[in-house]
């Protein structure tokens, strides 16, 4: 059966701010760009105090919010933060991780061959997360389709087109999928270079920890002229956007963040 989340914080006319952490940082992707559009989100609610962070080093903050926002890459929470952040979860607090949020990633050695590395370097965080990076095939247009068509994170959202970062990801058994996608074949660059036996990979999903819930939205690339600069590359000359640009994006990355907020999605809610 579908996991039904919890819904424990008082709602948008409550008395009681909805106290949110945002954790936007990491490499090769543009975090202004990312931690801009969430905190415009997150200025939706009224109800919302939050705090900014670069990484997960504020224990305190974390472990004393309603909700963690998470959008980063190559962020490794040791495990001291990791578990801080899971007992956060457990007694019910709520953890958005949205895109790369689950990897680690060691760059190409320079001399070497041209592949990324994914170690299993944050097991703590990524048993949490209920999931961990291991590659993406090259970026290009692929479909991703509801299995949960009446779940309220994508009431009304059809299957749609995006163009963005496929992940192949190694994943706990208990996760409840809302979106997922069909993919095998090559994933060059990277040290686990195919898809392996998988032919569907999850796109947008839960699971339960203790009293709190994780939500997973793997969409969301992102990336400027200059966030690729310790590759060798001081400017591509291009701002890649293109992943944001998709309605359908929008509008589960919005119902997202309001779940994250409030315990319960505008579907619920209205």
């Amino acid at each position: 059966m579908p996991h039904v989340m919890h819904c424990s914080t008082p709602q948008v006319n409550a008395a009681l701010p909805v106290k949110v952490a945002l954790v936007v940082g990491g490499r090769w992707h543009d975090m202004d760009y990312a931690r801009f559009e969430l905190v415009q989100l997150l200025g939706e609610h009224g109800s919302v105090q939050y705090t900014v962070h670069s990484d997960y080093s504020d224990v305190n903050a974390l472990a004393n919010s309603d909700a963690v926002i998470a959008y980063t890459c190559d962020v490794r929470p040791s495990r001291e933060e990791s578990l801080a952040l899971t007992q956060a979860v457990q007694g019910g607090a709520r953890l958005l991780a949205l895109h790369a949020t689950n990897s680690a990633l060691d760059p190409p050695v320079a001399g070497g061959p041209k592949m990324f590395r994914t170690p299993d370097a944050m097991p703590e965080f990524t048993a949490l997360l209920g999931n961990r990076f291991l590659a993406h095939p090259k970026i290009s247009p692929w479909r991703v389709d509801v299995v949960q068509p009446e779940h309220p994170l994508v009431a009304g959202v059809s299957s749609f087109v995006t163009t963005d970062e496929l992940y192949v990801m190694d994943l706990r058994e208990d996760l409840d999928v809302i979106l997922d996608t069909g993919f095998t074949g090559d994933c060059p660059g990277f040290e686990v270079s195919h898809s392996g036996s998988r032919t569907r990979h999850p796109v947008l999903f839960t699971r339960a920890e203790g009293k709190g819930d994780v939500v997973y939205f793997t969409l969301g690339h992102c990336r400027g002229r200059f966030d690729v600069t310790d590759l060798g590359i001081p400017d591509t000359g291009v701002v890649d956007r293109v992943a944001w640009e998709s309605v359908q994006y929008r509008e589960v990355l919005r119902r997202c963040v309001t779940w994250a907020v409030h315990g319960e999605s505008d579907e619920e809610s209205g």
